[in-house]
């Protein structure tokens, strides 16, 4: 059982996901009486699992990013650092509308470091290469001027068309679901443009990035996951929270908040819970419903909801795919015609222990659909599971080059993520940064999560633990 020191207020976390888990951790750890209010039956949220063919996998993410130690240290303090593990070697690969590429090695959000380098010139071609090799000549203050730009404008504007769309359209489509065009590059590559500013060019922007984090390596191989699953941290933090003394109600939705004469008040499932601090670790919109009344001043700063996603998950008894043809997966080109999936990932070609898990033979495909276009609409696939299966037998075929039918499937699963990733729209930093300005003129309070952030664990973790130890301190 904790021991609270004497006058540390108590405080209140809305969300049980990993940025609302850690928040808790943060604050237990400072010696703060905590409360962690969860609307739904499970933790973890985007960082969740399922049981497909008697395996027990990842249902939402599946690695994280090493361009920092934030998850890995995380790790570390869970007691999970001999579980960290590297994916296998091959890298990742793009499907192109006249085939299939790997994927080049040192990018940012797929911009090469090297347009020369051969595997960037094999996607590009001669010309593409040529095109995007005049970034180098271009003044810095090319896509550098405005106060905000997109990813698409920044990339076309210095390396040109080719490079966007047969490169970059296709990873920011399968990392964060939405066309380039609406991206703020700011907030999806932090530092990019600042870099570009330092170095005097893009090219020479993203080698230093990748220099400064993990260095040259295969395309999709600057991550890494924990044996076991990453929902294992999840279960770690958990336990860890358990031992703290904290309280964790699940199925308790957050109505409304108010602030009190010393502190904050929230409304959740009939009960009235009150607090010295306040986190809010729940989506965007969510969290702007929740505190407009309360902090006037975030009124119409309300961010935008993150695209649907639908995954398939595959368990197939299919030897063929024993030798990876696609290394750890794929990613696909938005203009690729006949392919409705934006990735597939081989996770059975990725993880070493998950091959071990499956057994001889059999492997574990998991196909990715849902993104936003660049008209703003989302398609997201089929809307039925057996519509959605079809599709995903049809695509990895396609994806694969090895024919997959209904009987190989042992079997399979569809899990959907409902606005759940963050959209870092044009526009949404500015937003992100008004919000949590009039958050802090409160006092007392902090908002955290993907949405102010930005995409992925090594992001969520990082700017957690700072923006908890501000609200601590």
């Amino acid at each position: 059982m904790a021991i609270h020191p004497a006058g540390a207020p108590s405080a209140l976390v809305l969300g049980g996901g990993i940025s609302g888990l850690l928040s808790a951790r943060e604050l237990a750890v400072a010696g703060h009486p905590v409360t962690v209010l969860e609307a739904g039956k499970e933790w973890g949220g985007c960082v969740g699992s399922h049981v497909v063919a008697g395996l027990t996998l990842d249902s939402g993410a599946e690695s994280f990013a090493t361009r920092s130690d934030a998850v890995a240290g995380l790790a570390g303090e869970l007691g999970l650092s001999e579980r960290i593990v590297a994916p296998r070697p091959g890298g990742a690969w793009v499907q192109l509308p006249d085939g299939a590429r790997e994927l080049p090695k040192t990018g940012v959000l797929g911009i090469p470091a090297n347009p020369w380098d051969p595997e960037v010139r094999r996607s590009l071609g001669l010309l593409g290469s040529l095109r995007a090799s005049l970034d180098r000549v271009l003044p810095a203050s090319i896509g550098t001027a405005a106060d905000v730009v997109s990813v698409s404008a920044l990339v076309r504007a210095r390396m040109g068309r080719r490079v966007l769309e047969r490169l970059v359209a296709p990873v920011v489509g399968g990392v964060h679901s939405a066309d380039p065009g609406l991206l703020d590059v700011d907030m999806v590559a932090p530092g990019l443009r600042a870099g570009l500013r330092q170095h005097g060019s893009l090219a020479a922007a993203v080698a230093s990035q990748r220099r400064n984090s993990t260095g040259p390596a295969k395309a999709g191989s600057a991550v890494a996951g924990l044996e076991g699953g990453m929902h294992t941290m999840v279960t770690a933090l958990v336990t860890d929270l358990q031992d703290r003394g904290v309280t964790l109600l699940s199925r308790t939705l957050a109505t409304a908040v108010s602030r009190t004469s010393d502190g904050w008040r929230v409304d959740a499932a009939g009960e009235t819970f009150d607090a010295g601090l306040l986190v809010v670790a729940v989506d965007g919109p969510a969290a702007a419903g929740l505190l407009e009344k309360a902090v006037p001043a975030i009124a119409g700063q309300q961010p935008g909801s993150g695209p649907d996603v639908q995954l398939v998950t595959l368990v197939l008894d299919k030897p063929e795919l024993d030798r990876r043809p696609r290394g750890t997966g794929i990613l696909v080109a938005p203009q690729t015609p006949g392919v409705q999936a934006k990735a597939l990932t081989h996770a059975t070609g990725k993880w070493d222990w998950l091959a071990a898990a499956a057994g001889a033979g059999r492997h574990v495909i998991r196909l990715s659909y849902g993104r936003v276009d660049s008209t703003g609409n989302q398609p997201g696939g089929p809307d039925t599971d057996d519509g959605l299966l079809a599709a995903s037998l049809h695509d990895a075929s396609a994806l694969l080059g090895v024919g997959i039918g209904r009987q190989d499937v042992v079997e399979w699963d569809v899990v959907r993520w409902r606005g759940a990733l963050p959209f870092a729209a044009v526009g949404h930093r500015a937003r992100v940064t008004a919000i949590r300005e009039a958050c802090n003129a409160v006092g007392g309070l902090a908002v955290v999560g993907g949405w102010v952030a930005g995409n992925g664990l090594a992001a969520v973790v990082s700017d957690t633990k700072n923006q908890i130890r501000n609200l601590a301190g």
